[in-house]
């Protein structure tokens, strides 16, 4: 329910700023709204209150965000608090940020390395990230996990590539033990 809720809202929050050219300043406003609501636990806690009626939810929301975002984020808010799916906000918000990401061919790398990657190599990965894939540009994020004892993991969208040498012993092991049953089934 909540990505059908997200897909919806934030397709049309995305077409609409599309339609009047004005997607870079809606994702402004929209990630601006998004940093607010979660460094303020309490408007969700009252948000989601289930005892607090609908009118006054609303009043909150354009008390607080008429005049400082554009009318067509407030109206947008003021929906989604009216038809009951104000817990689904941030995923609206982060689909929309995330479609303007993909309009504009801009990737998201989440990098995970077994130690920490000198600026020439975190400068190699995303130029070949470049030159194989279709974006223009990259939202580089890095980690490091001892655990991968070598090599990395890059992960882009619902896209993994692992060159871990933990993942590369996985294997191995595994299809060592399926060599090993094999054997064992054709003894006598």
């Amino acid at each position: 329910m909540a990505k059908l809720v997200s897909n919806t809202y934030g397709d049309a929050l995305f077409e609409l700023a599309l339609e009047e050219n004005r997607l870079d300043s809606m994702n402004e406003e929209v990630l601006a709204v998004a940093e607010a609501i979660r460094e303020n636990p309490d408007l969700t806690g009252v948000m989601n209150h289930p005892k607090i009626d609908k009118e006054d939810k609303v009043k909150l929301i354009e008390d607080i965000f008429k005049g400082r975002v554009s009318d067509e984020l407030v109206g947008l808010m003021r929906l989604i608090v009216e038809k009951d799916h104000y817990r689904e906000i941030l995923e609206v918000f982060t689909y929309f940020t995330d479609k303007v990401k993909e309009y504009r061919n801009i990737g998201t790398a989440y990098v995970t390395s077994a130690m920490e990657l000198s600026d020439g190599q975190k400068a190699a990965v995303e130029k070949r990230l470049l030159e194989t894939t279709k974006y223009v540009k990259f939202e580089m994020h890095y980690e490091v996990d001892a655990g991968l004892i070598g090599g990395m993991v890059i992960r882009i969208g619902d896209r993994v590539v692992d060159s871990s040498i933990k993942t590369k012993l996985y294997n191995l092991t595994r299809d060592l033990s399926k060599i090993q049953l094999k054997v064992g089934e054709c003894a006598p």
